[in-house]
């Protein structure tokens, strides 16, 4: 078979071990010849087999075996989210997953020859490794080759976040291959040298990188490492790493504690959009803007994914302490900014699809947005139009909360826009309805018992016609 070159995916164009592509509408890996040797051992071994049984380690089936390539089918993941979507903790438990996977490997005869954060993402409420061809073979006294990676990737950003709040995590849409150890090192408190964990893993490893960059030849030197040298290292950087926690305060982590509306109108509508959500017996939802899953958890049940994006990290925080807790694995939380949504990142701008990019190949059969346009519109100074277009990209069906300009938070908005006040008196459910018409059929409105809120069901023109 030969390399389906429109086809690749560009994700995996990097990887002389093999690359992913696309057999129809499914997503499959090609194994080079390079690679066979490892592969074969992997198999044979049962090392892969263990690892995804254990649920560290996305499952596939072989499709085809020639000399010219093997052919694997991972198991479908219906939406990938990026490590500048995820709240501290998902971050977090995705560093302890590659420790424990470089862990096992080493006492197997193997290690992982790289540590990126996009080698994981997170799938039936967990983090899970999705890059088959990271494992290559452990050469005794040899130090882990991908450790400077997982400082850049993953130890460094945590650390990192302790310090500044997880809005660090995005420096990551800009170093796409990891935080510079010294940038690291310079953002961090002097305290941190006192560490010795910290100074170990990240300042003398600025300081070696800055010394060996003024001295090729050191570069050029193979270092020696025990094994038990690099377990104690794995060790110890799983126990920080494990005891890591975010202090910082969010104005929407106990948002539903601070409604404008009493408990009564919060079941009111609660009760309408189920009753408009499920005769349309969807099997993929997104709630976007949706902050701790409050109302998405409702479908849980009877939707078979379900995806619930905020721009707070903590809410988000909080609903995937949920999803562990209670064990909603079709439940997935990530962080995400409409108003910024992530860009294509990488070569050519290709190799990381932008979030609009993921959301149309996801698909969701319904998508809500509630107590969401008056912030895009009054906070984001967007049109109606313009957030009209944006759900278009990937909605089929759209429920959405119109909060009237009567409504407490809506005047809150426009007081704040002082001189400029004059300039949203657009802001009304015309002009709303009118220019959302545009991109979709109107199916329902109702008004939300005891609030000063509508309720609105559209139908994607385009999509259905």
């Amino acid at each position: 078979m030969t390399k389906p070159i429109n086809t690749s995916h560009e994700a995996s164009f990097r990887d002389p071990c093999g690359y992913m592509f696309y057999d129809g509408k499914i997503l499959r890996r090609a194994i080079n010849p390079i690679y066979f040797p490892q592969y074969n051992k992997l198999k044979e071994s049962g090392f892969l087999a263990t690892l995804i049984k254990k649920g560290l380690l996305i499952g596939h089936e072989e499709t085809s075996v020639s000399e010219e390539n093997i052919i694997i089918t991972p198991e479908h993941i219906p939406f990938i989210t990026n490590p500048y979507e995820w709240s501290f903790e998902q971050f977090r438990h995705a560093a302890l997953l590659t420790l424990q996977i470089q862990k096992y490997a080493l006492s197997k005869g193997f290690i992982l020859k790289d540590a990126s954060a996009y080698n994981v993402t997170f799938h039936k409420g967990k983090p899970i490794f999705i890059d088959t061809l990271s494992f290559d073979f452990y050469v005794e006294d040899t130090p882990w080759r991908a450790y400077k990676q997982f400082i850049t990737h993953f130890f460094g950003p945590l650390v990192l976040a302790k310090y500044h709040g997880s809005e660090i995590f995005k420096m990551l849409q800009t170093h796409i291959d990891g935080i510079p150890v010294k940038l690291i090192a310079s953002m961090l408190p002097g305290k941190t040298k006192l560490s010795s964990t910290l100074y170990t893993n990240i300042h003398l490893l600025a300081k070696m990188e800055s010394k060996h960059s003024e001295d090729y030849k050191a570069e050029t030197k193979v270092a020696k490492l025990s094994k038990k040298a690099q377990n104690n290292i794995l060790t110890s950087l799983f126990d920080y790493i494990k005891k890591l926690k975010l202090n910082e305060e969010s104005e929407w982590g106990d948002y539903y504690e601070k409604t404008n509306y009493d408990d009564q109108a919060f079941e009111a509508k609660k009760q309408l959009i189920k009753e408009w959500v499920l005769p349309l017996n969807a099997q993929k939802l997104i709630d976007i803007g949706g902050n701790d899953g409050t109302f998405a958890r409702e479908f849980l049940s009877v939707v078979k994914d379900v995806i619930v994006t905020d721009i707070d990290s903590n809410s988000v925080g909080y609903n995937y302490h949920q999803v562990q807790r209670n064990n909603e694995g079709n439940m997935l939380p990530f962080v995400s900014d409409i108003l910024q949504p992530a860009p294509g990142l990488g070569f050519n701008n290709t190799e990381r699809n932008s979030l609009i990019e993921r959301l149309a190949i996801y698909g969701p059969d319904v998508t809500l947005a509630l107590a969401l346009i008056h912030h895009i519109t009054l906070s984001g100074n967007v049109p109606f139009y313009k957030s009209a277009e944006f759900f278009a990209k990937f909605s089929k069906h759209l429920i959405i909360e119109f909060p009237k300009r009567e409504d407490s938070w809506v005047e809150s908005l426009l007081v704040r826009k002082r001189e400029f006040i004059n300039h949203f008196d657009f802001y009304n459910e015309t002009n709303f309805r009118e220019e959302y018409s545009l991109f979709f059929q109107l199916e329902k409105k109702q008004a939300i018992s005891g609030t000063q809120r509508v309720l609105y069901h559209f139908k994607n023109k385009e999509l259905f016609n």
